[in-house]
């Protein structure tokens, strides 16, 4: 059995003064309302245009995500105009800053597009080194969670609520939850998801953006995914963090360039987790 690599757990820090960073967290919520304007109106229509962008499989976007990104990409041209920006639908805009926005307008399209509940908008900032805040939109539950080395909170309308993730879980105490089993369909994925899906207490699917924000409240405390895209995860990283949870690659290292994720509540099942996936059957 290999032995777990402990986690890359460096503090979210940069550059940027107490206020820079404040006033930049403050336009992250705005990016993402102004987002929620675009995709409300085609939450729960009959008339939602649905394109998929992957003839072998599901991979649906929609009108609202294109929409929701053009109006994000907008507000930061106009606002921080030498700011880069990577988003889902429309690519990288390298900027003359090292600043660079990472923006999925809908995290968990396939909810959307079903009604579901398990989808939002995430905005992050990295400097160049890292993500240095992030943010999570629910336009229709009105919920928006953000994260920065200033700590992780939860708005919902006029009331905020520190985040913390729960510590001391065990993974026999812990539910395993993952987007979708066919994250783990390439080669060597499944058997080491199967490892810790075994010894966890139960194993739950579904959830993208959502899942991993409830560990960061407390109310989850794993989360295990493959297959993502720098904007999967980079504005998920600084509110798992932000509320003391752990967040990092299958090896224990930093994730923001990761495919391959793990989301724990504490050091202790973090440890566990990488332990099984790395172990030898």
């Amino acid at each position: 059995m290999s032995s777990p690599v402990p986690p890359r757990t460096d503090p979210i820090s940069s550059s940027l003064t107490p206020a820079e960073l404040a006033g930049l967290l403050e336009f992250a919520v705005h990016l993402a309302d102004l987002a929620g304007a675009q995709i409300l109106p085609h939450f729960r229509t009959r008339l939602l245009d649905v394109e998929n962008k992957d003839r072998q499989g599901f991979d649906p976007v929609t009108l609202a995500d294109r929409e929701a990104e053009a109006a994000i990409r907008r507000e930061i041209q106009r606002t921080y105009p030498t700011h880069g920006i990577l988003g889902e639908e429309h690519g990288l805009q390298v900027g003359a800053s090292p600043y660079t926005w990472v923006i999925d307008p809908i995290d968990g399209t396939r909810a959307f597009v079903l009604g579901q509940l398990h989808w939002g908008t995430l905005i992050a900032l990295n400097d160049g080194t890292r993500p240095v805040l992030g943010v999570m939109r629910q336009p229709y539950t009105g919920e928006t969670f953000l994260g920065s080395e200033q700590g992780a909170q939860l708005r919902r309308g006029s009331q905020t609520t520190r985040l913390s993730a729960r510590a001391g879980v065990r993974l026999e105490e812990a539910v395993l939850c993952a987007t979708d089993p066919l994250m783990f369909a390439a080669p060597g994925l499944r058997p080491a998801f199967e490892r810790v899906a075994a010894r966890a207490r139960a194993v739950r699917f579904g959830g993208d953006c959502y899942t991993p924000c409830l560990v960061a409240a407390g109310s989850s405390d794993l989360v295990v995914e493959a297959d993502l895209k720098p904007w999967d995860v980079q504005a998920l990283i600084p509110i798992i963090e932000g509320a003391g949870g752990i967040i990092t690659d299958w090896a224990g290292q930093a994730a923001w360039e990761a495919d391959k994720v793990v989301i724990a509540s504490g050091a202790g099942l973090h440890a566990q987790v990488i332990e099984a996936l790395n172990a030898q059957d």
